[in-house]
């Protein structure tokens, strides 16, 4: 089970002055990770816009005019190929993305189990986001090899319908929960710069916190504003309030890989060394994020030769837990 923390306890930590939360964020990494080791995670858009949802944040979204234009559901081998060059790269994450509102039982469903299939044999963490899954959909995923799957709650259950009128926040921690189930890792973060308050954000760690089992990865989002959606005037929010949500991040869920996201292309080498201090332990890498510029491969690995970073391995969380079970056994 996780700790719980109140709602009172988050803000107690997310108030802390700026250095000294940085500090007692990197205390805490040092505790439950390996310093200087980053996870590689690489994320293609299998399936691109045309999506019915209302996300207001989202230029996939079709009723929104954007220049993301409608792709059908790639080809098998462009994606294993993607796979394979992001392993190159470093990878040792490959995301598969569709935008979809929810996955439905046909053709394409089972393609994208073939997909999973492949690119698990590439020797990856496989992992997806597809929008809201059934039970036994998660099923037939976790079958398939599939390692993790991403699915944000975005915001607080206050702010939710504020951001996205077409499902509900109990929709999405209904498919949540099914991925657990299933025995599939879980991914789930959200995104801040939507116009919430500090409240929905400190609210937002509390549901994940609060999780029977805390996600393993949890993404934190800076908004990226885009022509034609409901956010698009939305001010870029401060790189400081991006440092206090992932130090707070890394506290409140001490053994989480905690993901810079979306926002990362507008930071610099700096800024981002000062998230990785904060307890960042994970990026992606490649020049898009589904339909969002992000830096390229070979940039991100000049960040990590001066910083003196290392890629983690794939699976490495799954030996680690591993170790420390055996450890317990021993012990008792």
């Amino acid at each position: 089970m996780s700790k719980t923390r109140s709602r009172n306890a988050i803000r107690e930590v997310y108030d802390k002055p700026l250095l000294e939360l940085v500090y007692d964020a990197a205390t805490v990494h040092r505790q439950h990770h390996t310093p200087g080791e980053v996870q590689i995670s690489s994320l293609l858009s299998i399936k691109t816009g045309g999506c019915s949802e209302d996300c207001g944040y989202c230029p996939q979204a079709a009723r929104y005019h954007t220049d993301v234009k409608v792709q059908a559901l790639l080809k098998t081998e462009e994606v294993v190929e993607s796979a394979k060059n992001a392993k190159a790269g470093g990878a040792s994450r490959f995301c598969m993305g569709a935008a979809w509102r929810e996955v439905r039982d046909n053709k394409d469903f089972d393609r994208v189990l073939d997909m999973v299939k492949e690119v698990n044999n590439i020797g990856l963490e496989v992992c997806c986001t597809l929008g809201m899954l059934t039970e036994s959909q998660a099923k037939k995923l976790a079958d398939a090899g599939l390692y993790a799957y991403n699915h944000n709650i975005d915001t607080s259950e206050e702010h939710y319908h504020d951001i996205i009128t077409t499902r509900k926040y109990e929709d999405r921690l209904d498919t949540i929960s099914h991925v657990r189930k299933a025995g599939i890792t879980v991914c789930s973060g959200g995104i801040i710069g939507m116009g919430e308050t500090e409240d929905d954000r400190i609210g937002m760690l509390f549901t994940l916190a609060n999780l029977t089992l805390q996600p393993e990865s949890v993404p934190i989002n800076a908004l990226v504003p885009v022509a034609g959606t409901p956010l698009a005037n939305q001010p870029r929010i401060p790189f400081w309030e991006m440092v206090r949500m992932i130090a707070t991040t890394r506290i409140v869920m001490p053994k989480t890989a905690v993901r810079l996201s979306a926002g990362r292309l507008e930071m610099s080498m700096s800024e981002q060394a000062l998230c990785f201090m904060a307890g960042a332990n994970s990026i992606f890498a490649g020049d898009k994020l589904l339909t969002t510029p992000n830096p390229a491969f070979n940039e991100d690995m000049e960040m990590f030769r001066i910083l003196g970073l290392k890629p983690r391995e794939v699976f490495a969380a799954k030996k680690q837990a591993m170790k420390e079970s055996e450890r317990t056994l021993t012990t008792n």
